[in-house]
C-alpha cells in the first residue's frame, strides 16, 4: 500500500482556517499560504481554491470576516463545525462520547483550553495533525461522510470555506463530491426536542440501531499514540 504524503502541516493549516478570523489568523495568512505550497499535499486545483479563499479573508476588512463566519458556521445545523451535532445531535449520547473523544486527546499529549469543545473540527484536525500520516488519514476517513455534509452545504450557500472540506475529504482518501441536502430547518426548530431529530440523529446521518459513523480508535496498551505536545 502507497504510503501517504506527509500532511500535519497541511492539516494544521486547515484548522486555522476553520478557527474564527480574528486578528491573529489575519496577521499569519501569507504564511499559511506558504506552508500549504511547502507541504504540497494537496492537488494544484484544490491548493489554488484554498489561496483563493485565504485571499479573500485577507481582502475583507476585520469586521466582515468575522461576521461572515459566524453567519456562515454558527446559524444552523447544515454547517456546524462540532461533529457531533451532525452524530447525536441534542441526545444525551453525546456527552459520552465528547468525553471519550477528550481522552483520546490527552492520550496524545493534548489538553483542550478551556472554552474549547473536542468534537469542534479545528480542534479535531489539531490531533489529526499529530498523527503519523497513515493513522492521520484513517482518522478522517472514518468522519468522510460528515465532512462530506458540511461540504455540500458550503457549496449550496456558494462559500468558499467549502475548499476547506473538499481538502480535507481529499486527504481522507475520499472524493469530494456534493451531496444532495434537503432544506435545513429554521433554527427554532432545530433547538426542539430530540424527536425532532429522530431520535439522536440529524437529517442524512445514522438513527438510534444503527452503528454511529465515527469510532475513536484507541491506542493498544503500550503503543506510542503518535507526536505528542
Amino acid at each position: 500500500m502507497k504510503t501517504p504524503k506527509p500532511m500535519s502541516l497541511t492539516l494544521r493549516v486547515l484548522s486555522r482556517l476553520l478557527s474564527y478570523p480574528d486578528a491573529e489568523l489575519r496577521a499569519h495568512l501569507g504564511e499559511l499560504r506558504q506552508a500549504l505550497r511547502d507541504e504540497a499535499a494537496l492537488a494544484p486545483p484544490r491548493l489554488a481554491e484554498l489561496e483563493a479563499l485565504i485571499a479573500g479573508i485577507g481582502a475583507q476588512s476585520a469586521i466582515d470576516a468575522e461576521a461572515d463566519y459566524v453567519q456562515l458556521f454558527d446559524s444552523g445545523r447544515r454547517t456546524s463545525l462540532h461533529l457531533f451535532e451532525h452524530v447525536h445531535g441534542d441526545s444525551r449520547d453525546r456527552g459520552p462520547a465528547m468525553i471519550d473523544l477528550a481522552q483520546t486527546f490527552e492520550k496524545a499529549g493534548l489538553y483542550l483550553a478551556i472554552g474549547e469543545m473536542p468534537d469542534h473540527l479545528p480542534v479535531v484536525l489539531e490531533y489529526a495533525s499529530t498523527q503519523p500520516p497513515r493513522e492521520a488519514r484513517d482518522f478522517l476517513a472514518e468522519m468522510a461522510h460528515i465532512l462530506n455534509v458540511i461540504f455540500s452545504a458550503l457549496q449550496q450557500r456558494g462559500s468558499r470555506y467549502a475548499s476547506v472540506l473538499g481538502a480535507l475529504i481529499e486527504l481522507a482518501g475520499e472524493k469530494a463530491a456534493p451531496v444532495q441536502l434537503p432544506d435545513e430547518e429554521a433554527l427554532d426548530d432545530s433547538w426542539a426536542e430530540p424527536a425532532a431529530f429522530d431520535g439522536c440523529s440529524a437529517a442524512g446521518q445514522s438513527r438510534p440501531g444503527q452503528p454511529q459513523p465515527i469510532r475513536i480508535q484507541r491506542h493498544a496498551q503500550g503503543q506510542a499514540p503518535g507526536a505528542q505536545r
